[in-house]
């Protein structure tokens, strides 16, 4: 029996604070990339990611610890779980490079919205008053933080790009939440991994072009994103999935600042209105009040 309301864990607190700063420092990372290289985008990320993760997981995880690639290929929902967060991530990457690190990543967390409104269609899962108000108010400070500033909704491609990826990383937490019961972490996120890899196999010619620091900057993102998965697991264990998916809100007051010190990206008055609308009303629905208790 356990509290969703009792204090969070002091250890669980820092893991879930320590994959902000490795997420942030990932997506930072592959900014870089492009801008030393041009062959540096999304793709080639995907590629790196795909390829560090899978030799990490056979690393640490090997010999009976959990790992079973079969079941990536035998299971429709492992399957899906792969080649839907690919998808999503590939999303997330290209829009990086293409609208800021900063505006990609505020757009890209608002994927708790989604998935809670799939998880009530597909997982029949009560949405009570108070997060319905909540989704609606974070859905309107996304049309201020998409507006031109005046009234009209004026989204450029890239920016629907990054709300499709934000759609499919929503829908990936809910197959997560149907797996997590069956699936070792570990071939939940070998899953992801192998699909990363096979999806940035047609960049492959592309590695001759990079330079040696555009070369280093895809390897060290890869390297931080797949401990910031792994850490945000062990995490995970010691939170409850309110608590964690709050501190995850850090992310883009994290990445920004990154953005700004490294890149002078900014936010118009309007987008920054936006955002903190947005990003304080999904974070009212993951950290709102859950059932008292868990068997």
């Amino acid at each position: 029996m356990r509290s969703e309301d009792e204090k969070p864990d002091l250890k669980g607190v820092l893991w879930m604070l320590a994959s902000v700063v490795l997420f942030a420092a990932n997506t930072l990372l592959i900014r870089a990339a492009s801008e030393v290289s041009g062959v540096g985008d999304g793709w080639m990320a995907s590629l790196f990611r795909g390829f560090i993760g899978v030799v990490l997981l056979q690393v640490l995880y090997r010999k009976g610890r959990g790992l079973d690639w079969r079941r990536m290929f035998s299971s429709r929902m492992v399957v899906m779980r792969g080649v839907i967060g690919g998808a999503a991530i590939i999303c997330f990457y290209i829009t990086i490079v293409q609208i800021g690190a900063a505006r990609a990543t505020v757009i890209n967390l608002t994927y708790p919205m989604f998935a809670t409104v799939i998880a009530a269609f597909w997982l029949k899962e009560k949405i009570g008053l108070a997060k319905r108000v909540w989704l609606a108010v974070a859905f309107a400070g996304l049309v201020v933080f998409l507006s031109d500033g005046e009234s009209a909704i004026k989204p450029s491609a890239w920016d629907l790009l990054a709300l499709l990826g934000a759609l499919a990383a929503g829908w990936v937490v809910v197959i997560i939440r149907k797996l997590r019961n069956d699936e070792h972490p570990a071939t939940i996120y070998g899953s992801l991994a192998v699909c990363m890899l096979l999806m940035g196999l047609p960049s492959v010619g592309k590695l001759p072009q990079l330079p040696p620091a555009g070369l280093a900057f895809l390897a060290a993102g890869a390297f931080v994103v797949t401990f910031g998965q792994l850490i945000m697991t062990s995490a995970y264990q010691r939170l409850s999935i309110a608590h964690g998916s709050s501190l995850q809100m850090a992310l883009p007051v994290v990445t920004a600042a990154g953005a700004f010190l490294f890149f002078g990206e900014t936010f118009q008055a309007h987008e920054l209105v936006g955002a903190v609308i947005t990003l304080f009303a999904i974070w009212r629905v993951a950290g709102g009040k859950r059932v008292r208790s868990e068997k």
